[in-house]
Order: structure tokens, then sequence, then C-alpha cells
């Protein structure tokens, strides 16, 4: 507790409740979360950015709708990754407000270096780097405008990271981004400790990481994420940055389909569940169709793999692909599609726009705020 009393009182916020990381400005300190395959590409980055937060753009077979996507799956999603970067910049530079474009590449995608450099040549503010420890990141991000943000689910991670940073590349992590187990997608958590609660909470991860900080004299910015849904979760965290993925699924500028915002938005808090993905990992989506026959023992068997994950076994072991569902759901296949989700989704109500959610989530936090 006194690292996160001490942590309140020198976080560096502007007056407005802006942050301030490293030389850039943030003035609305919301990430929007990267969501893939294809659910936040530039049209959704961009709306976020031109509204004073971080868009992000998930790089997991960005250009999953290129033409040559099935032929040349590397070449296409490096594209893509380009295009959306800079489209999603033109669009914040259209706005007077300080926002930022990140753009999240887990450490477990096939191509990692090739995605970062890509990143880093078409200008993107910051990497977000998780599914296992980045500990390469700053080869990538040293020297440069980008900025690396590394995600952690534990002290221990964090004090890896910066040891092994400092170590290899004299820097520390430019921020982090605390996860924690009520987050969407996969999760760096054992699936038994999720559904029993033997999880680290919030505020604990965030203790033992800012501990971590502190020892090492650093002047490094946290955002916390997962189970983080309006601006009263944001006002606990006082002058922490919160990444918010999941409300933004349910917005008119989100790139993923109307089937996938409605079923969001249609989700109670029965249909959220934890389900093993075909990496190894536990993850939190809502039950489709697809989930349903998967519980009932139906396998289906990719036709080619696209090569966009480490951690795929490529071949007849794995139940389904899990590229192939995603991108079903982006696109609206609710049979065959995997939909991604955190664990207020059931609280969603209604889908608007990134400017109206944004204003709702800061309205509520200053309110909140001034109560603490």
């Amino acid at each position: 507790r006194k690292y996160l009393n001490k942590y309140m009182k020198n976080m560096r916020l502007c007056e407005r409740n802006c942050m301030q990381i490293k030389d850039k400005v943030l003035d609305v300190p919301v990430i929007q979360g990267g969501m893939g395959v294809g659910v936040s590409l530039s049209s959704l980055a961009g709306a976020v950015a031109a509204n004073g937060a971080c868009g992000v753009i998930s790089s997991v077979n960005a250009g999953y709708d290129e033409q040559d996507f099935k032929s040349s799956p590397f070449k296409a999603n490096l594209r893509a990754l380009d295009y959306h970067i800079k489209r999603a910049k033109q669009i914040a530079a259209e706005s007077t407000k300080k926002g930022l474009v990140a753009v999240n590449i887990m450490t477990a995608v096939s191509h990692y270096e090739e995605s970062c450099k890509t990143a880093v040549s078409a200008g993107a503010d910051i990497i977000i780097s998780g599914a296992g420890l980045p500990l390469n990141l700053p080869q990538f991000t040293k020297g440069t405008d980008t900025l690396a943000a590394p995600i952690v689910s534990s002290g221990r991670a964090a004090r890896i990271i910066m040891k092994t940073y400092k170590k290899h590349y004299d820097v520390y992590p430019d921020m982090f981004i605390i996860e924690g187990s009520m987050a969407g997608g996969h999760l760096g958590f054992g699936a038994d400790d999720i559904t029993q609660g033997k999880t680290q909470s919030n505020d604990e991860i965030l203790s033992d990481v800012l501990a971590v900080i502190e020892e090492s004299g650093a002047d490094i910015p946290v955002f916390v994420t997962g189970g983080v849904f309006d601006g009263k979760d944001m006002a606990h965290y006082v002058n922490a940055g919160v990444q918010i993925a999941t409300r933004f699924i349910a917005t008119n500028e989100c790139d993923a389909s109307d089937t996938f915002k409605q079923a969001v938005v249609n989700a109670k808090r029965e249909d959220i569940r934890i389900i093993k993905s075909p990496v190894g990992m536990p993850a939190r989506a809502i039950n489709s169709p697809l989930l349903e026959r998967l519980d009932a023992g139906e396998t289906f068997t990719a036709r080619k793999c696209n090569g966009c994950l480490t951690a795929c076994k490529k071949d007849d072991s794995i139940p389904y692909c899990i590229s192939r569902a995603l991108i079903a759901a982006v696109k609206g296949d609710w049979d065959n599609g995997l939909f991604f989700a955190g664990s207020n989704a059931d609280r969603v109500d209604r889908i608007m726009s990134v400017q109206e959610l944004i204003n709702e989530i800061m309205t509520d936090y200053r309110l909140n705020k001034s109560d603490i």
C-alpha cells in the first residue's frame, strides 16, 4: 500500500488529468485495448486517438481481408499493419486533441520482429506487447519515437523485464500495462486459478509492480486493465491510467461486424465463459454455437495453417483454427465465430460513438474522483 500511496503523489499528471508518458502527452488517460483479429484496426484506433485517448491496432492477422492473405499471409499482414497505423494517425491528426496510436503485438505471434519493425517505421507511438514476456522489445524501440509498453500480470514479470531491459539495453520500459484476470481474450493466468478465484486482484498486482518500479528509482507510468468498465473503476486507481477493451467493441467506429457488436450488447452474465484456446492458454469469450459444438466433442481440422501463432501445434491435434474462428467473428459469422470479450460484457447495453463513450467514462471519472 505504501508504494501505491507514493505513486499516487508522484504520478505525472497534468491538471486536466492528462498523462505524460516520456515525451508524449495523452489528453485522456485511457487506452483502448488491442483486439484481434480485425476488431481494432484504424477506424477504431483513429477515432479513439482523435478523442484524446490511446487507440490501439492489433497486429494479429491485420491483413485478414487482403486479397492475398491466404496465399501470402505474412506479406498481407505487414502491408495492412503499415496501412492501418498510418491511416489511424491521419485520422487522429485531424483533431486538436493529443491522442496516441499504439500497436498491440503479442510475443506469441510469428514474425514478431518484422511486426515490431513495421510498427516503428509506420510511426506507431507505442508498441504494447504481452502474451509472454517481451524481453527483446527495446531492440526495436530504443532510439526511436516509439515507446515500449510491456503487459504484465505480476510483480515478478515486471522485475524480470526491468532487469533484462537494463542489462541488455540500458533502458527501462516506457510504461507498464497491468492486466488482471477479468480481461477478455487470452489471459496470463492458469484456468483453474481463474475459475476458483485464486488470482491476484488488480490492486495486488498494481502494488507489486509499483514496488518493483520504486526499487529501481525509475519513473514509469502504469495503466491498469482487466475488469475496468467505467469512470468509477478508473477513479479507483486515482492517478494511474486504465485500459478498456470490450466497451469499445460496441461503438459505431469499431472495425468489427455489427454481429460482433450486437453479441456484446446481447451477452448475459452466464454467456461469458472461460475456454481453453488451441494455443494452450485460457481465454474469456462469449458463448456461441462454435463453443457449444466444441463442448459436444466436435473438432474442426484446419485446412491450411497461416502460421500466425508460434504456440499452435499446426497439426490435427488442435480442435479448431483460432485464426479462422476469430476471422469468422469479425466478419459476422455467428455460427462459426469465436467472440472474445471481457468479464463485464454483460454490462454493455447499447452501441454508441467513441466520442460518447469516452465522454461518459471521463465524466463519471471526474464525479467519482472527487469522492476519493
